[in-house]
């Protein structure tokens, strides 16, 4: 594993990036150095064509206690520092090909900030999940709150939102809020499994339906997309795989 930033190691094997967020003495919270250097270090994968898929873990049995109250006491609580963790949520939010969270333990405030902004999570049997601004007087960013009410619906957004409570993966699970749950000595291999059958899958299907997703498309966009399936060959060759019975060999790329 490389460290590109403090804090934050970067590993790939088979064209899946692997970001560990690797802060243990503080349950791996983020620093205001990690949410700054998180952008970026995003914007280095997704120009790499070798990765197709993208997992967001945390180091040991934490996947990320929030942000690193001290941190964020010392900078006054400034709007800065709550900036730059909007910044990068946003770009993982962003990020143009399948993102992953695999969650153990506590992913609670800025850690569920991150889990949420990711396509897909993962969860480990004991994770615990919450929004804790509440508890801190904190006015949670209005970017995240939609994205919140988005994936678990209005009523667990608030009910996380308001009280700071945790709720355990099970209720995450029922809300949408985690997508598979499985016992922890499975989770690794699960994941790893599931990144093989996304990079399998039609890059071109995955970004378009990446960008459908994150809200209303635009007739350019619409047209681009309509394009790009005619032109790719990717249709074609998954039409004649499944005639023949093989593994497509899809070509399009970002």
């Amino acid at each position: 594993m490389s460290a590109p930033s403090p804090g934050l190691l970067v590993s790939a094997q088979d064209g899946t990036a692997t970001v560990t967020i690797s802060n243990p003495d503080r349950r791996n919270a983020m620093t205001l150095a990690m949410w700054r250097a998180l952008p970026e270090l995003l914007d280095s994968l997704a120009t790499d064509p070798a990765v197709r898929v993208l997992v967001l873990t945390g180091a040991g049995d934490t996947f990320c206690a929030g942000a690193d109250i001290g941190d964020f006491t010392a900078s006054g609580g400034s709007p800065a520092t709550q900036q730059a963790a909007v910044d990068a949520e946003e770009a993982l939010a962003a990020f143009p090909k399948p993102t992953i969270a695999e969650v153990r333990g506590f992913c609670v405030g800025g850690g569920c900030q991150l889990a949420v902004a990711c396509d897909l999570r993962f969860a480990a049997r004991g994770a615990t999940f919450g929004v804790t601004p509440a508890r801190l007087g904190i006015v949670y960013p209005a970017s995240s709150t939609r994205r919140l009410v988005e994936l678990a619906g209005p009523s667990t957004a608030k009910y996380l939102l308001y009280s700071a409570e945790l709720i355990d993966e099970e209720r995450a699970l029922r809300t949408g809020l985690v997508d598979e749950v499985l016992p922890a000595d499975r989770l690794g291999p699960r994941v790893r499994a599931f990144a093989g059958v996304l990079r399998s899958r039609s890059q071109l299907s995955q970004a378009a339906a990446k960008e459908f997703a994150a809200g209303p498309a635009a007739a350019d966009r619409t047209a681009y997309w309509a394009a790009q399936a005619r032109t790719s060959g990717d249709t074609a060759e998954g039409a004649a795989a499944f005639l023949a019975r093989r593994s497509p060999r899809f070509t399009w790329t970002p």
